[in-house]
C-alpha cells in the first residue's frame, strides 16, 4: 500500500470511527459541501448538511448502536488523477455490534474522493447490497 493510498484509506476508517460512535457531526465532516451520498435502496441524499442531518437522526434511531464492520477482501483503491480516488470496498453494518455484517446487511461499497486544501473528503459514496440475483429468478 503506498503513502497515498494509506491516507484515502484513513478517511475510510474515520468515517467507521464516526459511525461507531453515533456522531453525525464527525461523520459528515468527511464529505465533501456539495457530496452525493446513495443509500442502498437507491435515495440520494445531496451534500454535506443533509448527510449528516439524515445520519444524526439514524444515529438517535433505527441504526443507534450500531456499528460499520468491514466485509471480506481488501479495499481497491486507484488513482484517476493524483486529487481524485475511488474505492471499492466490501462492508455492511451490526445491529448487535458483532463483528461480521449480519445477514442481508452486506454491501459493496465506492467512494469517490477529492483531496481538498485541509485534507481528502467523500466527494460522492454509494452502498449497495450484495445480493445473489439466481435466488430471485426461482
Amino acid at each position: 500500500m503506498t503513502e497515498r493510498q494509506n491516507e484515502v484509506l484513513a478517511v475510510l476508517s474515520r468515517l467507521t470511527d464516526a459511525w461507531n460512535a453515533g456522531d453525525a457531526a464527525a461523520y459528515g465532516r468527511l464529505f465533501t459541501e456539495d457530496a452525493d451520498y446513495v443509500t442502498f435502496f437507491g435515495m440520494n441524499m445531496p451534500g454535506r448538511a443533509i448527510i449528516e442531518s439524515a445520519h444524526k437522526s439514524l444515529f438517535e434511531g433505527p441504526m443507534k448502536g450500531s456499528k460499520l464492520v468491514p466485509g471480506s477482501g481488501e479495499p481497491k483503491v486507484r488513482f484517476i488523477r493524483p486529487d481524485v480516488a475511488i474505492v471499492v470496498s466490501g462492508g455492511g453494518s451490526s445491529l448487535s455490534g458483532g463483528g461480521k455484517p449480519e445477514p442481508g446487511r452486506e454491501s459493496t461499497l465506492t467512494y469517490v474522493l477529492v483531496e481538498e486544501s485541509d485534507g481528502w473528503r467523500v466527494a460522492s459514496f454509494q452502498n449497495t447490497r450484495v445480493s445473489d440475483p439466481s435466488a430471485r429468478a426461482s
